[in-house]
């Protein structure tokens, strides 16, 4: 049975062993969750990208049980178990019974999504206070964590090559269209240039016993921010992603503070940990490690922007996402360089869309065409022709306003990325024209 089949069969309250009243169906690049009210359920999807394989039922069944092992290392009160999902021919239900096996899910408390970290951070409330509660968990968690020569293994530089010329090898199409050539490249030759010459301090990094196994995948919103933090959805899938330098958790925390507009608040998370852990060294591999993790979001980003069962919205928003964070890697590896925008404005019939169009086709250039932002987010088709009186619908100055944020933000997400840009629309007031050339001054 396919996963949208099942995930359409959990939708209906019927499938629960318990009352359910409205149902939330989110998504991740390898997962579905159902949010029941008092129970979440992680259904994983039957991919297969390599560096993770769910896309045989006992695979998914094997990896939903060793979610919950691992999880409970530091949320043991949120992860209650494995459930089989079973279909008797007409419907899809959860738990015991006789009807065949189809998958397998995750059983979850479900918490408050007030207290998520991106949540408390959107609010104003992500203290630096908060992130020391933080620390005083993962600190004494590292010190407890698995480690041996088993694990050791993943500390030496030819483990972490492998997964970064695996980043790299499996971003490549996506170079041109969601990050330059030139960025790309710059970002690979400073990583193995950073293999060269920091080769003692990766050694060191073993021999010290900095090597452990690790959540792999703390940023914000694997977070709850309750008293005391909870951090829940580590990675399961992968001994090679998990294990590792704590750097690999702590730069990816620090990395999403930074991405997140408060580079404030990761540089008082490092501090703290550093004080607090004693790991003088972690600074010099800060820049790595957060790289690695930018890098690592911006492919995660990219392969989800490709998942049939997205919408044009979604596709978008993760295109974008993509491109916001090949330009944060760029920027920890010393780039420097900003690429080109131009802007055609202009009154109907002048020419603008022809010289914008010649850029494109002739350059490579990518084209935001005002006209076609704003028929995307009002919904009209952008080939249908529109004709409502001056400045009304879809031409109101509400709706112009929308546009040319939009705009603006679409562009700022492509210059992020290092690719040329071309915006083609009138920009007929001096507010419309200030706000794309403070763009432009941001992230051209």
């Amino acid at each position: 049975m396919d996963h949208a089949t099942i995930v359409n069969g959990l939708l209906n309250p019927d499938a629960y062993p318990h009352p359910v009243g409205d149902i939330v169906h989110l998504q991740t690049h390898i997962s579905s969750i159902l949010l029941t009210g008092d129970r979440a359920y992680k259904l994983k999807k039957p991919v297969d990208f390599g560096f993770l394989d769910f896309s045989t039922v006992e695979l998914r069944e094997l990896n939903c049980r060793r979610e919950v092992e691992l999880n409970g290392r530091l949320a043991p009160d949120i992860y209650l178990g494995v459930e089989p999902v079973r279909y008797d021919g007409e419907h899809v239900s959860i738990g015991d019974g006789e009807a065949e096996i189809v998958d397998w899910v995750v059983v979850m408390t479900q918490l408050d999504n007030n207290d998520l970290g991106v949540a408390v951070l959107e609010r104003g409330d992500l203290t630096p206070s908060r992130l020391d509660d933080l620390v005083d968990i993962l600190v004494p968690f590292y010190e407890r964590a698995r480690r041996g020569p088993d694990v050791d293994t993943f500390g030496r530089i030819d483990a972490i090559r492998f997964n970064t010329d695996e980043n790299f090898v499996q971003t490549d199409s996506y170079v041109g269209k969601l990050v330059s050539r030139e960025r790309f490249e710059h970002i690979r030759e400073w990583t193995n240039r950073f293999y060269d010459e920091h080769t003692e301090l990766f050694e060191r990094r073993i021999a010290d016993g900095r090597i452990r196994e690790c959540h792999g995948d703390l940023h914000l919103d694997n977070i709850f921010f309750c008293d005391p933090p909870i951090v829940f959805d580590c990675i399961e899938f992968n001994d090679r992603l998990a294990c590792g330098d704590t750097g690999i958790d702590i730069g990816f925390l620090a990395m999403d503070l930074d991405a997140r507009g408060r580079p404030d608040l990761s540089q008082h998370f490092v501090d703290r940990f550093i004080a607090t852990s004693g790991d003088d060294d972690l600074r010099d591999l800060l820049d790595f490690y957060k790289t690695y993790r930018a890098y690592g979001r911006a492919k995660v980003a990219a392969f989800t922007s490709d998942d049939p069962g997205l919408d044009a919205t979604e596709k978008r928003k993760n295109r974008n996402a993509a491109r916001n964070a090949f330009g944060l890697a760029y920027r920890y590896t010393g780039g420097t360089a900003r690429p080109p925008v131009v802007v055609f404005y202009g009154l109907m019939g002048t020419g603008k869309t022809s010289l914008a169009q010649y850029l494109r086709e002739t350059y490579g250039w990518h084209v935001i065409s005002t006209d076609a932002v704003r028929k995307q987010i009002s919904g009209v088709g952008e080939a249908t022709r529109v004709w409502v009186p001056y400045a009304t619908g879809l031409y109101s100055s509400e709706m112009n306003e929308l546009t040319y944020n939009e705009s603006c933000h679409r562009a700022g997400d492509l210059l992020d990325a290092g690719l040329p840009v071309a915006i083609d629309g009138a920009f007929k007031t001096r507010e419309q024209r200030r706000a794309v050339i403070d763009m432009a001054d941001e992230h051209g």
